[in-house]
Formats: structure tokens, C-alpha cells, sequence
């Protein structure tokens, strides 16, 4: 059983243990914050947490929103070691868009994805997300090089008109 909450100050040691323990699973799609008191403050980063260790397996983060005629955004995320490939991030995302879609009452959202990241396309996918097209040196990842990727996106089916 999983369940979603905002992160807080008090995550601070957690989550740089989640990261340190990531590393490996991470690279070279992401890369651990820079200022993690700075990304803990963010507003829309929510924790994906196993609810029998009550332990954090995994971040998503709701960002760049869009009012007005737009009401559209996007979506970062990551998973942390041990717990890929088993289902918590799949579960934490039908959480994630009914926050986004009920409470933070978006049309859409969008997920940018390096192409050989196969297992965060599935992720996507198999939410319901539907691939919109490429981006050539989208996002200078870490830091570091530009990355080209994949935009996917997902409508708010209950807000169509």
C-alpha cells in the first residue's frame, strides 16, 4: 500500500539517505538536488511512501503551472532504491493526477523523458500518458549536458470542456 504526501523540513535526513542509496539507479537520468532544504520547500514536490515501513520509495514534483487559459503543467519524478520495479511509482502516479487534476484543478500534464529512460516511459504509459513528440537539448540534466527528450502528456479527461 502506498500513499502521497507533500515533503517537509522534517524529510531532510530521509531523503538525502534516499539519494545516496540512488545513485547508481539514477545516473545518468537524474542526478540528487543541490540544495536539498531548497527542494524540500518546493511547492507541489510530494513523497510517494510505503505505508507498512512508512518509508519514502519515491518524489514527484508538479512544476512550471500554468493558469488561466492554460491550466497546464509539468511533471518530475524519481524512485529510490530498493523499491524499483515494483509497482510503488505506478500506484503513487494515479495518486499524483488526482491531486493534479482534482485538487490542483489542471487540463493537463506533461512529462519529459530521455529516450533510452525505459522504464520511466513504462511508467507513463502505462498511466495513460500519450507521446506528443521530441525535443532536442531539451534540459541540461544535472547540470551537466543538454538531453534530448521525449515530451508525453496527459489530459484531465474529467475537464474537457
Amino acid at each position: 500500500m502506498v500513499y502521497l504526501r507533500p515533503a517537509t523540513a522534517n524529510d531532510l535526513t530521509e531523503i538525502k539517505v534516499c539519494y545516496e542509496n540512488s545513485i547508481l539507479t539514477h545516473n545518468p537520468w537524474t542526478f540528487a538536488p543541490d540544495n536539498f532544504e531548497q527542494y524540500l520547500k518546493q511547492e507541489n514536490r510530494y513523497f510517494v511512501c510505503e505505508s507498512e515501513a512508512d518509508a519514502i520509495v519515491g518524489t514527484f514534483h508538479i512544476s512550471g503551472i500554468v493558469r488561466g487559459y492554460f491550466q497546464s503543467a509539468y511533471l518530475g519524478y524519481e524512485v529510490f532504491e530498493p523499491y524499483q520495479g515494483k509497482g510503488f511509482m505506478s500506484k503513487g502516479l494515479k495518486l499524483l493526477l488526482k491531486e493534479a487534476f482534482e485538487t490542483l484543478k489542471l487540463h493537463r500534464l506533461e512529462a519529459n523523458i530521455q529516450p533510452l529512460n525505459t522504464a520511466s516511459i513504462k511508467l507513463v504509459l502505462k498511466a495513460g500518458f500519450v507521446k506528443e513528440g521530441f525535443s532536442k537539448n531539451y534540459l541540461k540534466v544535472g547540470g551537466l549536458e543538454w538531453k534530448d527528450h521525449e515530451r508525453w502528456a496527459i489530459v484531465n479527461s474529467n475537464n474537457s470542456k
